[in-house]
């Protein structure tokens, strides 16, 4: 496997000490079915190789620390980076050169950073923790205001192909009426549901305004990236963000 690694960047209006990446599937040392550069020690792959793939991303994205791997588990915890508690779904620092990342395989992830470049945090919403309040509950961690908060949708399923039941429709559409217009009826109890949507609903629905990215499809996407409702057996790609040390 080729070690020749792809990034994808936000094309957002961060302040430049802001650094932030995503992930492809491209590059790295993971054999089939987790070619090749997955960076998930939980979905079976061989440790050695999962290992060998994060040394290198510390390498090549000349990383300042390691990267705070949390135990996602689709709920709304936020981790402070500074303190041991890892099992949550999104983190947030304030303090420079904290690699802050979550990981996905179809999963909504979002980044976050204030207009200052002095706050950051990386958030994993699957459709649960998208539902029941993980990017409200990692805004509030903020002491920024809304309106001063910049957050990009890095890649996750599309609408196209994401077809959900009758759970996933009521979670939302309970706790914000408007999301009905994140749902595509395809046949009796089913809907096409658009987590970029749903996500830019619910953060406009708190105050923030600037909210970029949304525009990729893991799902569709199997050059670029891991689609877990595609593979199943599958590595996952990793979202980072963290505030360089710049003088």
């Amino acid at each position: 496997m080729s070690n020749q690694l792809t990034f994808i960047t936000p094309n957002w209006s961060a302040p430049k000490q802001v650094k932030a990446y995503t992930t492809t599937r491209l590059g790295g040392f993971s054999l089939a079915p987790y070619d090749g550069f997955n960076l998930a020690d939980h979905v079976d792959d061989d440790p050695q190789c999962v290992v060998k793939n994060r040394v290198l991303l510390k390498k090549t994205l000349h990383l300042p620390n390691e990267p705070q791997w949390l135990t996602q588990i689709h709920g709304i915890e936020v981790a402070d980076f500074d303190k041991n508690d890892r099992c949550a779904d999104a983190i947030y620092t304030k303090e420079i050169n904290q690699v802050c990342v979550v990981m996905t395989a179809d999963c909504l992830p979002v980044l976050f950073c204030n207009c200052a470049g002095t706050e950051v945090a990386a958030a994993h919403a699957g459709w649960r923790g998208l539902a029941q309040g993980v990017l409200e509950a990692t805004i509030q961690r903020f002491q920024s205001p809304p309106n001063e908060i910049i957050a990009w949708l890095a890649p996750a399923i599309s609408a196209q192909a994401f077809e959900v039941g009758e759970e996933v429709y009521d979670a939302f559409v309970k706790v914000l009426p408007q999301a009905q217009l994140a749902f595509t009826p395809t046949r009796p109890k089913h809907w096409l549901a658009d987590l970029y949507l749903l996500a830019r609903q619910k953060l406009e629905h708190i105050g923030i305004k600037a909210i970029y990215g949304g525009n990729f499809c893991t799902y569709q996407d199997t050059y670029q990236f891991y689609s877990y409702r595609r593979d199943k057996i599958t590595g996952r790609m990793a979202h980072l963000i963290w505030i360089a040390d710049i003088k």
